[in-house]
């Protein structure tokens, strides 16, 4: 624990394209369409910049009365979305959030998904809710690539029987 913050990162590679798995992960108003049953309920707050995900967008997620609010404070097109929990409910102090879509030589995508958030001051606490933590974020990325490649998958189909 550095500085009196933990952290993890999960990192998953994808057959499909960065662009697809980006589009879906900064996409706040349809998390809950490929993440189910993990986020329930998704909306937009308030939408971005330039961008519906993109920096100032804050996603509401979860399932009533509990939301998470998700601010964008970085974003890369097609490359890297960074966020942070605000609002009164946090189930953790100081979260942030960072996932990263590199191409690979195949086509493919190596996501890296990392997050930290302050330690709490309760004995025992923090062990808990950074695996908590780890395994939530582990099931959102393993949901993320099924939605993308399901994606790329029916585009790959699509265009076949275009030809």
């Amino acid at each position: 624990m550095a500085h009196g913050r933990l952290s993890f990162e999960v990192n998953r590679i994808s057959s499909a394209p960065p662009e697809t798995l980006f589009a879906l992960e900064t996409d706040g108003a349809n998390w809950s369409q490929w993440s189910k049953p993990v986020i329930a309920q998704s909306s937009w707050d308030r939408q971005g910049d330039h961008e519906p995900g993109g920096l100032g967008a804050i996603r509401k997620v979860g399932l009533w009365p509990m939301f998470l609010r998700e601010e964008t404070v970085g974003y890369e097109q097609d490359r890297r979305h960074v966020y942070r929990f605000i609002g009164p409910f946090q189930p953790v102090r100081d979260y942030r959030a960072e996932v990263v879509f590199a191409p690979t030589p195949a086509g493919g995508t190596d996501l890296r998904w990392t997050a930290s958030f302050r330690a709490s001051s309760l004995p025992g606490v923090d062990l808990a809710t950074l695996f908590l933590n780890r395994m939530i974020i582990r099931a959102l990325a393993a949901r993320l690539i099924r939605a993308a490649e399901r994606i790329n998958q029916q585009a790959t189909t699509d265009q076949r029987s275009r030809l």
